[in-house]
């Protein structure tokens, strides 16, 4: 070898070694009609309770479906709720019979909104590590999903980091 492949050979494997070591977008799952994209979960603080989890869920079916519920091993219960303004106050409530997702609506789970809530949680989420969870739907059944943790505060799956090649950066 030349001396200028010898450098190009070690470029590529350095930057190889780099994306490998990123952390993962979690992937789009398909369950019946429905096509649950991007979820993400917001990194806790220790000592934290609870953990809010966020995603699209997209029905390309013709009929309805409903997500009623879930689980998964980092809490002791999965509750889906929703938050919205009343008079200037944010309130949040508990959706006990679930959220309906009509025929070619995406519904978008994210913080101020609907969204799932990991309750009793048994350890602290950790941003760039990944949570595996249950989705329950009245009709399509089960569905396992692996939700991204981003920052702490985050607003979206890339909001601590940028995107490269379909994979999340920490800055």
């Amino acid at each position: 070898m030349t001396r200028g492949s010898h450098f190009t050979v070690a470029v590529l494997a350095a930057s190889l070694s780099i994306l490998l070591t990123l952390p993962t977008l979690a992937e789009d799952v398909t369950v019946g009609a429905l096509k649950i994209s991007a979820p993400w979960a917001r990194a806790t603080p220790k000592g934290a309770s609870v953990a809010g989890g966020y995603m699209k869920v997209t029905n390309i079916g013709s009929e309805p479906d409903r997500l009623i519920g879930g689980a998964s091993e980092i809490a002791g219960r999965f509750e889906l709720h929703e938050m919205s303004m009343d008079n200037g106050v944010m309130k949040m409530r508990m959706l006990a019979k679930g959220i309906e997702i009509k025929p070619g609506q995406t519904v978008e789970f994210k913080p101020g909104s609907y969204h799932v809530m990991f309750m009793e949680l048994k350890r602290p989420l950790v941003q760039g590590q990944h949570v595996k969870a249950t989705l329950k739907f009245e009709k399509a059944g089960k569905a396992d999903v692996d939700f991204s943790v981003a920052g702490v505060g985050a607003q979206s799956p890339a909001a601590s980091g940028g995107m490269h090649n379909g994979r999340q950066m920490k800055h």
